[in-house]
């Protein structure tokens, strides 16, 4: 359980703008302006797993400035160093979101939602690449969550409220849910955090049973779709194996923030992880799972295409995104 001193360690008012879609911590709002980033301009990426096609959609990309904080447990210049050894900028991090579409004969199952028109003006773009990918929001069955952060939940619903994927219903770990829609867990958290809370009864109240299901664990949510327990990041965050004909793809959701950081150090804490030890035991167990099983991996916050192999590399790992 995540108590009121985990959400000050997990960083306080950062957790609470991350959570909230914001992503923009207090403290860098006059930081230096380091442009705007560049979005991909084919967003839409198709992958065959057996007789399932899974395709990575981009919601697009926000630049911030990098801050000390941002990796919780090493110094900064550390953390520069090993963005310098990858010919990448080390005063700013530029951060992708990507969801995956599954398509299953005649389900199409969308994994995460991205911002809709919620976010900066460099976001928002998954239903332009869902169209361009032949699929119109309609077409979707079924929504299924990893977990309840802004950039995760804020495309459940437009700004004005009404459901994107009206044809959908919205499937949650209940774990998840159970955190996010305690009442009484919201009245006790910092004032910080009380945004993050109402951003998840802005988008998922007023759904009703038929609308909003939970699951559980370990449990086949569709056909084809099992879903993982990879709890840290926030206490129900879950992830999802798709598979058929013997083939797998495993969407990571966000076991893994920038790759390129924390999977080369896996035991590296992100400032967003709520509870930092737990999901370092997830991160590395997923990850040795995946290179074990050889299983092609996804993440919301890979480079696109996002799609690619994960292979060892001295104490942690790399990933290599498909050609």
């Amino acid at each position: 359980m995540v108590t009121r001193r985990d959400f000050f360690v997990g960083g306080g008012a950062a957790l609470a703008a991350y959570a909230a879609g914001s992503f923009m911590p207090l403290g860098a709002q006059s930081a230096p302006n380091f442009g705007a980033p560049s979005v991909v301009q084919v967003g839409f990426r198709k992958q065959k797993i057996g007789d399932i096609e899974v395709i990575a959609l981009n919601d697009g990309v926000t630049r911030r400035p990098l801050a000390a904080e941002f990796v919780r447990n090493a110094p900064l210049g550390e953390v520069q160093e090993l963005l310098k050894s990858q010919n990448l900028p080390t005063d700013y991090l530029d951060v992708p979101y990507t969801a995956f579409l599954v398509v299953s004969g005649n389900r199409k199952v969308l994994m995460d939602t991205g911002f809709s028109d919620n976010g900066g003006p460099t976001t928002g773009r998954l239903l332009t690449n869902l169209n361009a990918a032949g699929y119109k929001a309609e077409d979707i069955d079924t929504v299924i969550l990893s977990h309840f952060h802004g950039d995760h939940i804020l495309g459940v619903r437009n700004k004005a409220g009404q459901l994107v994927y009206p044809n959908a219903k919205v499937m949650v770990p209940s774990v998840e849910h159970g955190f996010w829609m305690d009442d009484a867990r919201m009245a006790a958290a910092p004032d910080a955090m009380k945004g993050a809370f109402q951003t998840v009864r802005r988008m998922l109240g007023g759904l009703n049973d038929s609308q909003l299901v939970k699951f559980e664990a370990g449990a086949e949510i569709v056909p084809g779709i099992k879903s993982v327990a990879a709890y840290g990041h926030t206490p129900g965050h879950t992830l999802f194996m798709v598979e058929s004909k013997g083939e797998k793809f495993a969407y990571r959701a966000d076991i893994t923030n920038v790759p390129q950081l924390f999977a080369r150090n896996p035991d590296w804490a992100v400032q967003f992880d709520m509870n930092a030890e737990e999901a370092r035991v997830a991160r590395r167990k997923v990850f040795d799972m995946i290179v074990a099983d050889k299983v092609m991996a996804g993440g919301f916050h890979f480079p696109f295409p996002a799609f690619g192999r994960v292979e060892k590399l001295g104490n942690g790992f790399e990933f290599k995104p498909v050609a």
